[in-house]
């Protein structure tokens, strides 16, 4: 499994800390007037184990806070599963290349046998294993990966009476506050839970060069090395999140900020992982930009691409024998997308990312004195390649 760096796209964390892509491969890859929060009414035609607060003191002893958390991991236990990992790693004994071994955690999805995990947690894994609640083993094939947003698809051949699939949330209305559980691996401690709260909400994440997740969930749940990849779950049992990542000034441990990948990105994205492997993005013929003062300078663009087609201009180029000098001040230079202010290329990233072939997208740029507002049909992308910044 290859190191990937993780940094915060925002200051949320103080000097010193650093935010950690969670794994387990000898050490982790660097990368509220309070009440008990009631239990909220389940959705039409779904029922969560839980009685009456009352019943459940009267019978077990359980306050109501303790039948929540009861019931939550009742329900949800059996979906999380253990992903164990072979790489083959840069160490090497007598010439030949020693396999690494890795963890992580994952969440049973389907009655098919498709398992949710982070893609970080599989990346350049020869062997992919998953164990489920029972103990049993399967090996498990990479079906589909999405590196931007850090999520991969794996599938395992196991009978559908040992699968049992998490009931899928949304995360479109969480609010900071609300109580949340996290289950995992931690260290290879098969399905432990923690409990906290959301902490904020929309931070952005950057999980390789130039390539930014936005609303990711910070949490304060107790989640270490192992946890990438398990379900970050409501009162209800129900997947709003996967854990991802760790804020830390230990790089063995949490400091209590914890980040998650919202369900709705992962609701968006997985059916297409499923069923072709891989997500099918826009393209907008933009390979290279250089950050100024005003905002991004268009470096390069794809001859015959969707932004020279629509008439957005990189630099001049002139040929004078063997000499061939670039003018780039005739470039035009992006301030903003559909409205929206960008000032990095993986804020620009991040706005194109999420649209698919053949949806619009709006440029305003700075072109000379003038600003200039351009509209571009995105095509399909030929493939996944960040817009880099120039240097």
């Amino acid at each position: 499994m290859r190191n990937m760096v993780s940094t915060l796209a925002v200051a949320v964390v103080a000097s010193g800390v650093t935010v950690w892509i969670l794994s387990e491969s000898g050490s982790p890859v660097a990368l509220a007037q309070v009440l008990p929060p009631p239990l909220l009414p389940d959705p039409p035609g779904e029922t969560v184990p839980v009685g009456p607060p009352g019943d459940l003191f009267t019978q077990s002893g359980l306050t109501p806070d303790e039948a929540v958390n009861v019931a939550v991991y009742d329900r949800v236990n059996r979906s999380v599963v253990n992903i164990s990992t072979v790489s083959i790693g840069s160490r090497r004994f007598f010439m030949l290349a020693v396999p690494e071994p890795g963890s992580g955690s994952g969440s049973v999805i389907d009655k098919e046998g498709h398992i949710l995990t982070n893609y970080h947690v599989v990346e350049g894994a020869r062997q992919v294993s998953v164990t489920l609640y029972d103990e049993e083993t399967y090996e498990a094939e990479l079906v589909g990966a999405d590196p931007v947003n850090d999520i991969a698809i794996l599938k395992i051949d196991a009978p559908g009476e040992r699968l049992f699939p998490v009931t899928f949330g949304e995360s479109a209305n969480l609010r900071v506050g609300m109580r949340v559980f996290a289950l995992g691996n931690p260290f290879g401690l098969n399905r432990t839970m923690s409990m906290g709260i959301i902490s904020s909400l929309n931070r952005s994440l950057e999980v390789r060069e130039n390539w930014v997740i936005k609303s990711i969930i910070q949490i304060d749940a107790s989640i270490n090395p192992g946890n990438s990849g398990g379900p970050l779950l409501d009162a209800h049992g129900r997947l709003i999140g996967m854990n991802t990542a760790i804020a830390t000034a230990d790089a063995r441990q949490s400091a209590g900020i914890g980040f998650a990948i919202p369900v709705d990105l992962v609701r968006r994205v997985v059916p297409e992982l499923i069923e072709y492997g891989r997500v099918i993005r826009g393209d907008i013929g933009i390979t290279h930009v250089s950050v100024t003062e005003k905002g991004l300078r268009i470096a390069r663009l794809v001859p015959g691409g969707p932004a020279e087609r629509a008439g957005l201009r990189g630099p001049t180029v002139t040929r004078r024998g063997p000499v061939v000098i670039e003018d780039r001040s005739a470039a035009d230079v992006v301030i903003a997308v559909d409205g929206e202010k960008v000032t990095t290329a993986a804020e620009f990233l991040g706005h194109i990312e999420s649209k698919k072939p053949g949806d619009v997208v709006t440029l305003t740029v700075q072109r000379g004195e003038r600003t200039v507002d351009v509209e571009v049909i995105l095509s399909g992308e030929e493939e996944v390649a960040p817009v880099r910044p120039r240097r």
